[in-house]
């Protein structure tokens, strides 16, 4: 713009100061034209220049963000990753624990029910001269029960434990003490005839409660088994084997059990520790 000024200028100036031909005016005028064109096509190129250059600035700052937008996402899959990673070693541990844990169930089971089975033939064959009637020896749900009759132990409606039955007792007795490390249920059963007295025992609770006392004190006192391994008490008529429709039904449901099992706390020991990572 300044040039076209200064031309325009310069012009005048020669226009006013001398005279000059026709020929060299034309040519002036038409250098000047091409210089207004020229100075007119920059100005378009620095304003399309002007655009383009928003127009990158512009994607750029886009890229940017889009670029920031991945890294973040990048960070957050690197970080589930991780946890992911750490939450599977987890799983893995409580499994290899979970594996451990019920190979340790298995073998103590095994172990049990082999000292069961021992503990079981021993008692059978102690009590092997005693009525099959009168005593029943088996392994049930882990446990080895012996059932006695009513009839062997006591009279009708007591509690009182009579002479003969103390010799079966005592073989029970020396082979609960040969086990020492197991535990010793009594229970006494009764059929559901009602028994209703004043006096002791007053209905068929008190009866079955106190032939399970009976029992324990003369294993206790008789026979020297540790008590603190004895539990008694009794069921009365809930526990029946069989109908009680029947006088030989009731006769069986009228008996009184001991349970030899492995101690309460030893189990509770295994579930305590249960499961434990290596």
């Amino acid at each position: 713009m300044k040039a076209g000024k200064f031309l325009a200028v310069a012009i005048t100036a020669l226009t006013l100061t001398s005279c000059v031909s026709r020929k060299q005016y034309d040519a002036l005028n038409l250098n000047y034209k091409q210089s207004i064109e020229n100075l007119a096509e920059r100005q378009r190129e620095i304003q399309d220049l002007k655009s383009v250059n928003s127009g990158l600035t512009s994607e750029n700052a886009l890229l940017k963000d889009q670029n920031n937008a991945l890294k973040s996402s990048l960070d957050a899959c690197l970080s589930n990753a991780g946890k992911g990673s750490a939450n599977i070693d987890k799983l893995i541990g409580e499994i290899n624990a979970s594996n451990k844990y019920i190979k340790q169930l298995i073998s103590t089971n095994a172990k049990n029910d082999s000292l069961n089975l021992a503990l079981s033939n021993k008692l059978k064959r102690s009590l092997d001269n005693v009525a099959d009637q009168d005593v029943e020896v088996k392994v049930l749900k882990g446990v080895v029960m012996i059932s006695l009759s009513d009839k062997m132990l006591y009279k009708t409606g007591d509690y009182n434990v009579l002479p003969a039955a103390r010799e079966v007792l005592g073989k029970v007795a020396a082979v609960i003490k040969d086990y020492d490390t197991y535990s010793v249920l009594i229970e006494g059963n009764t059929d559901n005839v009602p028994l209703n007295s004043a006096n002791l025992p007053r209905d068929n609770w008190d009866l079955s409660a106190l032939r399970g006392t009976s029992i324990a004190k003369i294993l206790q006192n008789d026979f020297g088994v540790n008590p603190n391994r004895i539990t008694a008490g009794g069921r009365s008529e809930y526990n029946p084997k069989t109908t009680n429709a029947s006088v030989s039904g009731r006769a069986e449901n009228r008996r009184t059990e001991i349970i030899i099992m492995p101690k309460l706390d030893e189990f509770m020991k295994l579930m305590d520790i249960a499961p434990v990572k290596n």
